[in-house]
């Protein structure tokens, strides 16, 4: 059978069956092939959400606790580490995870219900650890928008990562946060060649959108960095320090990168797409990577999962460290947000 072509504005034409399918089945020629065009429609399913709150204890993250508004994501990276998480739903990573999205339209409501357990401990939440808040979705479900009312309103503090633009329409709260010291806002930077953007991550945000959205939350006040995320050996990492200095210039006041992810089904997508877009190179790309995860395509580990391991990932980990500190990037802990202003509105204060 002729293998599904690249298709405009998705990161993958490839639906593979998710790994807890029960049966599978395969496209054979019975000699009477047609063509029948895939469909590139974006449907978005409603669920009523029981808990919004996700809680982790990854000693690589610098929060322990995430809100994810939607699952799925229209952005369509094709290297993005959420991907398997579809299979949950009894989706494909593949092309079902940038076309068959869900919503959780009660967000708002049940992250006010969680806010107000009088046994909630107040910690930074991060908006966005699996998938984009501020993908092209939101414009019509406001589902972000809403939690951000109510984490103001709670004063609840809150780090958003996004490689949407559509943050800068929630300039407002961004900037009443800002105030109170609630809010950090990370913008992911891949890429300033438009051409990689729009096969690597087709419906995001393009590099200059995302470099003034950095640069107008750093005038209206909001603390902003840029977060290169992945580097991809021989494919943008050549970029690294010129996405600092573009970020930089931009007004971002800090920097993070990680190495490419390629967990579970994640991995033949990506191998796939580079046959795909770069035949030449994908072996040495393929070849470089598994360099950095112990010859394979994917370590998991806590500590090395981020960052990998060996000549090449050393090697970027040096280079980030000195574009950094030549551009004078801030450290985590100047960027620490304030817990201590959390209360429930309307709740009785403390006698004592």
């Amino acid at each position: 059978m002729i293998p599904p072509a690249p298709q405009k504005g998705r990161g993958t034409a490839h639906n593979p069956h998710n790994r807890f399918a029960p049966s599978q089945s395969h496209a054979v020629d019975d000699g009477w092939h047609q063509e029948v065009p895939l469909t590139q429609g974006t449907e978005v399913r409603i669920e009523q959400a029981k808990t919004i709150i996700a809680r982790n204890a990854s000693p690589d993250l610098p929060f322990d606790r995430s809100i994810n508004p939607y699952r799925g994501c229209e952005h369509g990276c094709i290297y993005c580490y959420a991907r398997p998480s579809h299979a949950y739903w009894d989706l494909s990573p593949g092309l079902d995870f940038e076309t068959k999205l869900i919503a959780k339209s009660n967000a708002a409501e049940v992250l006010e219900r969680q806010l107000s357990n009088p046994g909630y401990v107040c910690a930074p939440i991060n908006l966005g650890a699996n998938t984009d808040p501020y993908q092209p979705i939101e414009r019509e479900h406001r589902l972000s928008r809403r939690l951000l009312e109510v984490l103001l309103r709670f004063r609840h503090p809150v780090t958003i990562v996004t490689k949407g633009s559509l943050v800068l329409r929630d300039l407002d709260l961004l900037v009443e946060l800002a105030r109170l010291r609630l809010v950090r806002v990370m913008i992911s930077l891949t890429t300033l060649d438009d051409g990689l953007k729009r096969v690597l991550e087709p419906r995001a945000a393009a590099p200059q959108a995302r470099l003034r959205a950095i640069r107008v939350l750093h005038e209206a006040g909001v603390p902003v960095g840029v977060i290169c995320s992945p580097m991809i050996p021989m494919i943008n990492d050549s970029e690294l320090e010129h996405l600092l200095q573009a970020a930089r210039d931009a007004g971002a006041q800090s920097a993070a990168y990680m190495l490419l992810r390629l967990p579970l089904e994640v991995a033949p997508l990506f191998e796939q797409w580079l046959h795909d877009h770069y035949p030449q190179r994908a072996n040495h790309v393929l070849s470089l990577i598994r360099q950095s995860r112990g010859g394979e395509l994917y370590d998991g580990r806590f500590g090395a999962r981020m960052r990998g391991e060996g000549v090449f990932a050393e090697l970027l980990e040096q280079r980030f460290r000195k574009a950094s500190r030549r551009l004078g990037f801030a450290g985590r802990e100047a960027l620490a947000l304030d817990c201590s202003a959390f209360a429930v509105p309307g709740a009785q204060m403390a006698l004592f």
